[in-house]
């Protein structure tokens, strides 16, 4: 049993949750073209709590999404997080960003494969079960019309996330449904936070770096 919040800023979505024993309490977010993370994640926080007559001191944890995605993202959000666990003696809960992006997908058998944009033709990837179990590890990978085969020959794959697209263009697998249009969203973080706060499953907030998963290239 936990007041939470969760903050996921992976991608253009900034996205603040409040969530108590699990359950979505309110939630903030701002899908904008560009990245609106530095002037809004602080922004969604004061409102969210303050809209619903919580004080910082009432909170027992702070979950952040923790990667693959976008370096300043994750960057803005890990910041943020830990500065929050470091003024308040907060508990910090790292949440996978292709996880909570596939905790959307709800499927009696199959598998989900969550996908994020990662330029070009490349994309991070993990391949999941229908109850969130990990199958294949999180990849960046290139897209041609051979990937995932192994796969799409076994069993349904529901593909989602912002890099659907590409794969969609050129995969025509009848196995292959394709969800467009989201984003990871810190509504999705709630259920799994609260998994982890119940076994003290948290980080070393002195030591904790986001999962970048490729190093940062300027430019």
């Amino acid at each position: 049993m936990a007041l939470i919040l969760c903050l996921e800023t992976a991608t253009t979505n900034c996205s603040v949750a409040l969530s108590k024993n699990g359950v979505l309490v309110a939630l903030k977010e701002d899908n904008s073209a560009n990245y609106s993370h530095a002037e809004k994640l602080h922004v969604f926080i004061e409102e969210l709590l303050k809209e619903n007559s919580i004080g910082v001191s009432d909170l027992d944890a702070i979950a952040v999404s923790k990667g693959p995605g976008s370096y300043t993202g994750l960057r803005i959000g890990v910041s943020t997080a830990k500065g929050l666990c470091f003024s308040l003696d907060l508990p910090l809960i790292a949440i996978p960003t292709l996880t909570s992006l596939a905790a959307q997908v709800k499927l009696e058998d199959g598998m989900i494969v969550p996908m994020l944009d990662a330029r070009r033709m490349e994309v991070y990837s993990v391949i999941l079960n229908a109850s969130l179990g990990p199958v294949r590890e999180t990849r960046a990978q290139i897209l041609d019309e051979h990937s995932f085969g192994e796969y799409l020959e076994k069993a349904k794959l529901v593909f989602i996330g912002n890099g659907v697209e590409k794969f969609q263009s050129i995969c025509t697998h009848p196995n292959a449904k394709f969800i467009e249009g989201k984003l990871p969203s810190a509504r999705e973080m709630c259920e799994l936070a609260e998994i982890k706060y119940k076994i003290s499953d948290t980080e070393d907030v002195a030591y904790f770096e986001p999962y970048y998963l490729k190093d940062f290239i300027a430019g």
